[in-house]
């Protein structure tokens, strides 16, 4: 036990009840350690929709944290202990841009709904609120896809390619009724001709850490295990997904590592903190091995000591009255269209 750990577990023992850490499954083992609450994207937008205390310490990403502000009550805090850590997948689509492109798709008087996956920033979940549309993660992707489908008379699904393609694959949206948009040109690049007859519209963004898993690593684990189960993250791309036993959350991916039977070997395409993990918490009873070690640069910038620095600069805010470097702020204009799109999303998916 380090130094450390003993001076953050100090400081939350500390603050007791007013404080709330938050993590992803994403993180580091010597961050999660000391969370009061830990989940995937749709677990933390729930959990922390409820959380009551005044102080909230999310270790995660950039747009988590956004999203945790958002959603938090009148006086609640919440802060971040890497403020710069984003999210490639979400710096792939800017605010503008999207809003440029629904403006194009919509001229022909179509009722374009945008569903933006959880990856992406508060501005942007603010432009799909403003155009009718809500927030998905991927534990309810196929949920949300059916309720944005049913709202008009085609959706915008962004920023993550993949995970549209597969969810499209789950619900049987033919090919034909696909399309990638080109988002060149804020817009101005835009095939209506052929956007026009899509029911399914494709922003082009993905996950570089879910992009590393291919067709050839699960051919070689299927060659060397022909026993073995694979499963990977629908973030994957639609190839991988269909080579494997099974694709879904992170969520759904820790379900499936408990529920296999005792003696079973099960290589996971994700994360590798997370296959890492789970590799320990069943050693003896099945073996659990990473498809290909991929790592998110993103969320290992959030580490102990970042962790430690947060809670002695949020106690020493409330030493002196000032603000935190670390508080999370959201800006007044983005409050009601995001937290419209986020609401949406948590009212359909109860």
């Amino acid at each position: 036990m380090t130094m450390l750990f003993q001076a953050i577990e100090q400081r939350r023992k500390e603050f007791g009840s007013a404080l709330t850490v938050v993590g992803h499954h994403y993180q580091a083992e010597d961050v999660i350690v000391h969370t009061d609450i830990r989940g995937d994207s749709l677990e933390l937008a729930r959990k922390t929709a409820e959380v009551r205390s005044d102080y909230i310490m999310f270790c995660g990403v950039y747009f988590m944290a956004e999203s945790a502000a958002l959603l938090a009550r009148e006086g609640q805090q919440v802060h971040l202990p890497e403020p710069s850590s984003e999210c490639s997948m979400a710096l792939m689509s800017p605010p503008a841009a999207v809003e440029g492109v629904l403006e194009a798709l919509s001229q022909g008087g179509r009722n374009i709904v945008p569903l933006t996956y959880v990856n992406s920033t508060l501005a942007v979940k603010a432009v799909v609120g403003r155009f009718g549309g809500a927030v998905c993660t991927s534990a309810n992707a196929r949920t949300m896809l059916e309720w944005a489908l049913n709202q008009g008379d085609a959706v915008l699904f962004l920023p993550d390619r993949n995970l549209g393609m597969n969810t499209a694959d789950l619900l049987g949206i033919p090919d034909a009724e696909r399309h990638q948009v080109d988002i060149r040109r804020r817009g101005g690049a835009v095939d209506r001709t052929r956007a026009d007859k899509a029911r399914l519209l494709l922003w082009p963004g993905h996950c570089s850490i879910h992009t590393h898993f291919t067709t050839a690593q699960v051919e070689a684990v299927r060659k060397a295990h022909p026993e073995a189960k694979i499963v990977v993250h629908p973030e994957c791309t639609p190839e991988v997904v269909r080579a494997c036993d099974g694709a879904g959350s992170t969520s759904w991916l820790i379900r499936y590592a408990d529920e296999l039977p005792d003696g079973e070997r099960l290589f996971i395409g994700t994360e590798i903190n997370l296959v890492r993990r789970l590799a320990a918490q069943h050693k003896g009873r099945i073996s659990i091995l990473p498809l290909t070690e991929s790592s998110c640069p993103h969320m290992a910038q959030t580490t102990e000591e970042r962790l430690a620095a947060a809670l002695e600069a949020l106690q020493a805010a409330l030493d002196t009255g000032e603000d935190s470097p670390f508080l999370v702020r959201v800006p007044e204009e983005l409050k009601a269209p995001a937290r419209a799109a986020l609401e949406r999303m948590l009212d359909v998916c109860k």
